[in-house]
């Protein structure tokens, strides 16, 4: 009896094979974009420093590069967990700045470490720094002198950027293999089948 491939159930299977094949070599090119992202983050504190952006622009945030901003006003604080500079763990103290009139979208600024939640006593000023990651603001700038009687928190590091598009990748392959191994498994298990009927018969 002549065994035929079940087309409908092939070609699904292969297209979705194809697909996370193709999502694999995606996320290699994006391992490559990031690495060299890396790269320019890791030289950027040799380079000049520049203005606080207003707006910053979360597919080409200055990481990693000095800068300043003049809070005006102190709105609030958020204290989240974080290390000093010399890597005790505690709180890092993030004011939230007005920098211009009554709107606009202001500036986070790390104004040093403590081993207490307690919002720090600081009105505002000038602060110089290093722009750093932002989870809900994109970037925050991490003072170099710490204010309000604050120790200095630990500086950014590239550990802080997420660099995870080598894993996602060797996951799509795998999971692609996977699904060609499981679907000729069951194919020979189906053609198995097929002949043993057409034996009997």
């Amino acid at each position: 009896m002549t065994r035929r491939l079940p087309i409908f159930v092939t070609i699904l299977v292969l297209a979705a094979v194809a697909t996370m094949v193709a999502l694999g070599i995606w996320q290699l090119q994006r391992a490559e974009w990031k690495n060299s992202l890396l790269a320019t983050y890791a030289a950027a504190s040799d380079r000049p420093a520049i203005a606080y952006p207003a707006v910053p622009d979360a597919a080409d945030a200055p990481y990693f590069r000095k800068s300043s901003v003049n809070c005006l006003e102190v709105v609030g604080w958020r204290a989240t967990s974080g290390r000093s500079a010399n890597g005790q763990s505690g709180w890092a103290h993030i004011a939230q700045c007005r920098t211009t009139g009554a709107e606009g979208p202001g500036a986070q600024v790390v104004a040093g470490w403590s081993g207490r939640p307690d919002d720090p006593d600081w009105d505002g000023g000038m602060v110089s720094g290093i722009i750093a990651p932002d989870s809900q603001y994109v970037i925050r700038l991490v003072a170099s002198e710490p204010v309000a009687g604050l120790l200095k928190s630990q500086p950014p590091a590239l550990e802080d950027v997420p660099n995870n598009h080598l894993s996602y990748a060797v996951q799509w392959f795998l999971f692609a293999g996977i699904a060609l191994v499981i679907f000729l498994i069951a194919l020979r298990g189906r053609n198995k089948g097929v002949a043993q009927n057409g034996n009997l018969s």
